[in-house]
């Protein structure tokens, strides 16, 4: 059965798509291997397996080890799927596999929920598949979600009731919601006369602007002109965004309040 939280449904891959495969046979021109998320086979010739030369084919991959691999070629009436591994990036190894352990991890969750509530994974996907892909980038982040807000952020995105008290108890237990946090200094200056007022109304509506129900913002004086802006979200993509939209709404209105500002993101 193919991970069913990737929410993919084509039977072949995409050419340029990075996939999960196990090694199940090593030749002396490459390897045979399993497509992990689509059941299938596909071949890494020898030529794609390094961008150097190569003495011993085991030297680079051996039978059982997962590796990340890019799809090259796609044939289904030879059912042929020709790979790569030299040119798949660390960065894209990396964020593949967090991907597929994120997607392991969803089916396990589900597998426990099906049993709670006595049907079968196959329904419960069906019952849970379109709200979930509506709503989410995948069925981890919807879970991770239940976790942090509890069931009513799985009722809003159109679950039954009994499904997402289900998934999200056992979200609950499972997944350790992480949270991270970034941080900047705001220097805001205005010389009129109730400048200070108006400094603050820039910070309230930056504050405003910034926070989530996923996130939080503080802003902190360290001594004027200069004031600490610190968000807390749960990775950094989204935390580094809302800091940017909070400095940029608080000079937007200082500057249309008749002051100054800049910011200075921690680090930079």
């Amino acid at each position: 059965m193919r991970y069913m939280p990737t929410f993919k449904a084509e039977e072949w891959p995409e050419v340029g798509e990075l996939i999960i495969a196990t090694v199940k046979e090593i030749t002396d021109y490459g390897a045979y291997v399993t497509l992990d998320e689509y059941g299938r086979e596909g071949f890494l010739h020898i030529s794609e397996i390094s961008s150097g030369w190569i003495r011993n084919i085991r030297d680079h991959v051996r039978e059982g080890e997962k590796v990340v691999l890019k799809v090259l070629r796609v044939d289904p009436s030879r059912n042929q799927i020709d790979l790569s591994l030299r040119r798949v990036t660390q960065r894209e190894k990396r964020e593949k596999i967090l991907l597929w352990k994120r997607s392991r991890k969803a089916e396990s969750l589900l597998r426990s929920a099906a049993q709670k509530l006595n049907m079968s994974l196959e329904k419960l996907y069906d019952v849970i598949s379109d709200p979930f892909r509506r709503n989410f980038s995948d069925i981890y982040d919807g879970l991770e979600a239940a976790a942090r807000e509890g069931e009513g952020v799985l009722v809003k995105a159109g679950l039954p009731k009994g499904v997402a008290e289900v998934l999200a108890a056992i979200a609950r237990e499972k997944i350790k919601v992480t949270t991270v946090k970034v941080r900047g200094t705001l220097n805001l200056t205005c010389i009129k006369p109730d400048g200070v007022l108006r400094i603050k109304e820039a910070m309230l509506k930056a504050k405003e602007a910034g926070s989530t129900s996923k996130s939080s913002v503080n802003i902190y004086v360290i001594a004027p002109p200069k004031y600490q802006v610190e968000v807390i979200a749960k990775d950094y993509k989204e935390a580094n965004v809302i800091l940017k939209k909070v400095a940029d709404t608080a000079i937007s209105v200082i500057t249309s309040l008749g002051g100054e500002g800049s910011f200075t993101p921690e680090g930079g």
